[in-house]
């Protein structure tokens, strides 16, 4: 659920209620020194630095960072270095200790399960996260937004502090290019035992990508979401050649709906996503053979979510006047995959609060690696200026109707980045099906929190006769 959405607040409080709760793993290095610099509100970020195994890079991150009286107003956030295939070596400890934070923080204070979403388009961030999150005991990993073929071997290698190296997809590339981490360059060699391995999901949209998962031992995952086009945020493009209506949107057939039946028979547990969200739904999952569901829009919506209360009221309002809309935008994301927006005046979803932004590539996480020349790479997105990327080799018509997602998200979270005493506007996403979000709203007039949305799901008499093992997994 976007940059700190399902934070570890939220994550935590689902996780007490004996579901999955599930933390974003997206700019967590920006999101933790930004809280930082905000003051560090209860401590937090500094609490669980304190549990880090390296002492020494929880303290720089907190000389660095910490501001004990937050930014001045109109005051701009220090920047975070930005991905590279070869990090400096405080970049990568930021993005190995951030992770940590988020997840150890989930975790504290109780046994239930925490697991962490990665998505498979940031590869430069995947290694480190990884480790950073295993490092603070994650249970579970979910990575969607690409082909996550490679996670299962690197499981395996950070779970005994091993080199562990993933191949990375530059444009025009005429040679292998690879992001790597040596666990020894972050905790001195045999001070750590190995590290509990975390159940693998892989978030997928179709039979045929589980199939090809499931090919190969080394590639197959511990389990699947199977994730609808209905979803929110990014959604898989449509198979076949993309049909783009006078709206924007993609349009999806038949050929786009997941066989869940032919998924049941790799024998693996798997849950559903994208409109599964209602007691109803979770029966028919089950009945598919589905150990559950994901669900995320009800708890962006929560009064537990990283959303802030300003942003989530704007939703709730829009909601309750039956004038909230949500868009399958197939330009928005510089990763080329539909993304939803929720088109509201005064964010960056609507295009005309959007073309007054001056385009800026600050934070980076979604840039392009490109070869430059045989062993040299740049790195561009079709979200930054358009000379700038023209200038890098980028065609000019991929930049039409793209949006920053970056800095949208991070300011739907409280931390827009302020540039000339001008704030970033949020963008905000959801889910396409407010079946669940309506009737939580008539039974909570004035807003929820995760509990109440976790009772609304698991509330049914049927449901309760169900097992208890993780029926829900909450955040994306």
């Amino acid at each position: 659920m976007g940059a700190a959405v399902s934070d570890w607040h939220l994550a935590s409080q689902v996780a007490q209620a004996g579901q999955l709760g599930v933390v974003s793993g997206t700019a967590l290095d920006s999101v933790v020194v930004r809280r930082l610099q905000d003051g560090d509100p209860g401590g937090h970020m500094r609490r669980a630095l304190e549990h880090f195994p390296v002492p020494a890079v929880a303290e720089w991150i907190v000389k660095r960072y910490y501001r004990p009286e937050g930014r001045a107003e109109g005051q701009a956030y220090l920047p975070v270095p930005n991905l590279t295939l070869t990090p400096v070596s405080k970049s990568r400890d930021l993005m190995v200790a951030s992770a940590f934070v988020e997840v150890w923080l989930a975790k504290e204070g109780h046994s239930g399960l925490v697991g962490i979403n990665v998505l498979e388009k940031i590869q430069l961030a995947i290694v480190p996260s990884l480790y950073g999150a295993m490092l603070a005991g994650v249970d579970y990993v979910l990575i969607g937004a690409g082909i996550p073929s490679k996670i299962p071997r690197l499981l395996d290698q950070l779970s005994r502090h091993e080199y562990a190296s993933m191949d990375v997809h530059v444009d025009g590339a005429t040679q292998t290019y690879a992001t790597a981490l040596d666990p020894a360059t972050v905790i001195p060699a045999g001070s750590l035992p190995p590290l509990k391995r975390p159940t693998f999901l892989a978030i997928i949209s179709s039979h045929p990508l589980a199939a090809y998962l499931c090919k190969e031992q080394v590639t197959t995952p511990d389990g699947f979401v199977v994730e609808g086009h209905v979803a929110g945020g990014h959604n898989t493009p449509p198979r076949g050649r993309m049909q783009i209506t006078e709206g924007g949107e993609p349009v999806y057939g038949d050929r786009d709906e997941a066989d869940l039946a032919k998924i049941a028979k790799y024998g693996l547990p798997f849950w559903v996503a994208g409109a599964y969200a209602t007691p109803e739904h979770i029966a028919e999952a089950k009945a598919y053979g589905a150990a559950g569901v994901q669900v995320g829009t009800i708890f962006a919506l929560s009064s537990d979510s990283g959303t802030t209360a300003a942003n989530r009221q704007k939703l709730l309002d829009a909601l309750a006047e039956d004038r909230l809309e949500v868009k399958t935008d197939a330009l928005a994301s510089p990763t080329g995959f539909p993304f939803k927006v929720v088109p509201m005046d005064g964010t960056n979803g609507d295009d005309d609060t959007y073309r007054a932004r001056t385009r800026i590539c600050d934070l980076a996480y979604l840039r392009t690696p490109y070869e430059r020349e045989p062993g040299k790479l740049g790195y561009r997105c079709p979200s930054e200026p358009e000379d700038d990327y023209v200038r890098k080799g980028g065609e000019l018509s991929n930049t039409g109707g793209r949006k920053c997602l970056c800095n949208g998200l991070m300011a739907t979270i409280g931390m827009g980045q302020v540039r000339s005493g001008v704030q970033e506007d949020p963008l905000l996403t959801l889910g396409s099906d407010l079946t669940a979000a309506k009737e939580l709203l008539r039974r909570h007039p004035d807003g929820w929190n995760a509990r109440q949305a976790l009772d609304y799901l698991l509330g049914s008499p049927a449901l309760q006769q169900l097992p208890e093992e993780s029926l829900a997994l909450a955040g994306r």
